[in-house]
């Protein structure tokens, strides 16, 4: 296996002494284009996704036009049929994962990603249409299948442009938009209660919220920088930095190519199944949070109306520390602690729902511990896989792969608060609860594994250059010696 200290290109950029600076200005060039269309998309994204929480609990506050269950699905009373509604996205999601993701190698980025975002602001827009259970739950699943293009799309492409040190960072950005999403939701969803409409409100939710996904995806279309090696938005300097970087502890591809071989080795891979499992307990959190919040807050005593404010401050919240867990992760490098040390934060919100049933302030706070806990971790653990892999293949492959497994959860977590077990929702609460405490567990489980393999590699081979480049096109990330030491 041939391994080079370092290539042509990245020797002739240290020979300038400009070349810092140039890297520097390369990096903040990326992300004035790059992180607020894929933060924007992620916004529009979640808010699609997860607006059903909104819309169970928005009754017109003028006029008292019904909320959806009531709307759309005859009363639901069990709250069954909202559930198989909420889930039915994570079905077509989880299926369309892993082969959407490896399609994309194969499609220009820009172009693969804008029509993604087109296809499910369509399908957002088109559930204000829906008059019945199998209208709203056809509409759920296209919104999968174009979301399913989307969401392991973007870990991906962050690695060709940015480094193992800067993707922490660059992902809590982009992931931290998911809880802006849930605040923004609720803001949004109090505005359009108080509209007096000649349809329910909820339907308006719809509308507002999915339209902007379709004007965003045609932006996408037009400025969104393809690979290094072919988007016009660089000039021949900076592509050839971006090129460099590229290549900086593993060998990029040029052009749209699949390694087959690589894909049968993510199969193999047991580390993909065990950040699978901890995204699994993730995701039950944070489906049922993002689903169900409005409900829960709604048992605190709250109104309806005030119900949507008070979703706010808790996502606010979040988003704040997934990217100050995610500097501090960078900073350390280091992820499976950090992983494990939020989901225990989470964990330890539901011990307070399940053991504080009267004391409103602790129950409201330990909504603060969930979403905090929650969205840190998943932010987190998607930087982790993202450099972790060795080649794009693999990574097309592993990162959906893993993402596929924990998205299980979500179908879980949406049927974990049925309206006949409120208002204390004991087994929700309880099964959260220990899901985020052994994803803590599996993520400690990780971080030891990746530190003995590093050991091990640095004993046999020596402390790696973290510059360096390998060819990865045969073994992907278990060639020997490995350049980089895997992110613990």
């Amino acid at each position: 296996m041939k391994v080079e200290v370092a290539t042509e290109e990245r020797a002739s950029l240290e020979t300038s002494g400009s070349w810092f600076m140039e890297e520097k200005r390369l990096i903040r060039k990326l992300d004035r284009r790059i992180l607020p269309i894929a933060c924007l998309l992620y916004l529009f994204a979640y808010l699609d996704r997860s607006n059903l929480g909104n819309a169970r609990v928005l009754t017109g506050t003028n006029d008292g036009k019904p909320p959806l269950p009531t709307d759309a699905l005859g009363g639901d009373p069990t709250g069954i049929l909202f559930d198989w509604v909420n889930s039915a996205f994570f079905f077509s999601y989880i299926l369309c994962q892993v082969p959407a993701t490896i399609l994309s190698k194969l499609v220009a980025p820009r172009i693969w990603l804008a029509l993604a975002a087109i296809g499910w602001g369509t399908c957002s827009t088109l559930m204000s249409t829906g008059f019945d259970f199998g209208g709203l739950m056809t509409t759920r699943v296209f919104l999968g299948i174009f979301e399913a293009g989307f969401g392991p799309a973007i870990p991906l492409y962050f690695s060709l442009f940015y480094t193992k040190e800067e993707m922490g960072l660059r992902m809590a950005y982009w992931f931290g938009f998911a809880a802006v999403a849930g605040a923004f939701g609720g803001i949004v969803a109090f505005g359009i209660q108080n509209a007096v409409l000649p349809f329910s409100n909820w339907r308006l939710l719809f509308i507002v919220e999915g339209l902007p996904a379709i004007c965003l995806g045609i932006i996408t279309f037009f400025v969104l920088p393809d690979r290094p090696e072919s988007t016009h938005y660089l000039d021949e300097r900076e592509r050839e930095i971006a090129i460099a970087r590229m290549n900086r502890g593993t060998s990029g591809d040029v052009g749209a190519v699949v390694n087959k071989s690589h894909i049968s080795m993510a199969f193999r891979d047991w580390r993909i199944y065990t950040g699978g499992v901890i995204y699994f307990a993730l995701n039950c959190s944070l489906a049922s949070t993002s689903a169900f919040l409005p409900t829960i807050l709604k048992t605190l005593g709250f109104s309806s109306a005030r119900v949507q404010l008070m979703t706010v401050p808790p996502y606010a919240v979040a988003a704040f520390v997934i990217v100050l867990g995610s500097w501090i992760s960078d900073r350390l490098q280091s992820r499976g602690i950090p992983v494990a040390f939020a989901s225990l934060v989470g964990g330890v919100g539901y011990l307070i729902l399940l053991f504080v049933p009267t004391n409103l302030h602790a129950r409201y706070f330990a909504t603060f511990c969930i979403t905090s806990g929650t969205y840190t971790s998943i932010g987190i653990i998607i930087a982790w896989f993202a450099h972790n892999l060795g080649s794009e293949t693999k990574k097309a492959t592993g990162i959906p792969m893993f993402m596929a497994i924990g998205q299980c959860g979500s179908i879980l977590g949406s049927h974990l608060f049925p309206t006949t077990e409120g208002p204390r929702y004991i087994k929700g609460f309880a099964v959260c609860c220990g899901l985020e405490i052994f994803g803590a567990l599996c993520a400690l489980v990780m971080t030891i594994s990746y530190r003995l393999d590093n050991a091990r590699r640095n004993k046999l081979h020596g402390v790696p250059k973290e510059d360096a480049r390998v060819d990865v096109a045969e073994m992907a990330d278990k060639v020997c010696p490995l350049p980089f030491t895997n992110k613990i």
